[in-house]
């Protein structure tokens, strides 16, 4: 029993003699090393302006994958329809309630632009195909009912916007449905000057131009800034000419072997030998 305390004993006094020297060792290489130096207050700008415009860099970038496809490419498309900009007005001639994913290629309204449908709703209507025109927002319901006399155009489909979806809250289908996908329902509409089928609720140029603005030329912009300015700060962006000597060498000249140039030479170096010509 004593040789086994001693023995433990010994281990634990070796175990603190292990750890004190591990101790004296870490305190004489931070000692050695010295204190860690501290960043100067251009190092703490420098740095501080580096992560902000990483930031904005990253996050700009990645916020164009989302609003591109949501919100820039239908506003693109519909500037493109080019509809009218004054309402004219509709009338709903009927609507159709579809189900299966081959029946419903489009629809009037559905929630989700991204996900696949197998119940759409498909309303169609006619409109007053006259560019003077303008809904009469002031009128009763007897004098719009009276108006539905008036010739209208052939039948084409209404969509909630050019892409027939939407997320809530902006765009809710049933409320959509309900008030537009009875027969007779009047109302104000823009029709496209492109594709006449096409008919929407709502429109306003001014609208999509901002949407535009706001949700791709911005996030562009501040994308290319910010990385143009972390390129020049930790890059050596700029061009630079390198200015170099340029060592004239002489093309070393081709003698001319001709057997001419070779008589020639030779009696131009050689002196000239006085000819002894005797007396008569």
């Amino acid at each position: 029993m004593r040789s086994g305390s001693s023995e433990l004993l010994l281990e634990q006094q070796a175990e603190e003699l292990r750890k004190k020297k591990l101790l004296e060792l870490a305190a004489a290489k931070k000692a050695k090393n010295g204190p860690a130096p501290k960043r100067t207050l251009r190092e703490n700008a420098s740095f501080y302006t580096t992560s902000s415009l990483a930031f904005l860099s990253v996050t700009a970038g990645a916020s164009l994958l989302f609003l591109v496809p949501l919100y820039v490419d239908p506003a693109i498309s519909t500037l493109v329809g080019d509809f009218v900009e004054r309402p004219t007005m509709c009338v709903t001639t009927r609507r159709e309630d579809m189900t299966g994913l081959f029946n419903c290629s489009w629809s009037s309204c559905r929630e989700g632009c991204t996900s696949d449908v197998f119940k759409c709703t498909h309303i169609y209507v006619t409109f007053i195909d006259d560019l003077n025109f303008t809904f009469p927002f002031n009128a009763t319901p007897s004098e719009l009912f009276n108006l539905t006399d008036i010739e209208r155009s052939e039948e084409a489909i209404l969509l909630v916007n050019i892409k027939g979806c939407g997320y809530p809250p902006t765009v809710k289908c049933k409320n959509f449905t309900d008030l537009y996908g009875f027969e007779g329902a009047v109302f104000p509409c823009y029709y496209s000057k492109q594709n006449k089928t096409v008919v929407m609720t709502a429109y306003n140029r001014e609208e999509q131009v901002q949407t535009i603005i706001h949700f791709f030329v911005i996030p562009f912009i501040i994308t290319v800034v910010s990385s143009v300015f972390l390129c020049v700060m930790h890059c050596d962006c700029r061009c630079k000419k390198e200015r170099r000597r340029r060592h004239r060498h002489r093309r070393p000249r081709i003698e001319n072997l001709s057997d001419s140039s070779i008589s020639t030479r030779v009696d131009m170096l050689t002196p000239a030998i006085e000819v002894y010509k005797p007396p008569l």
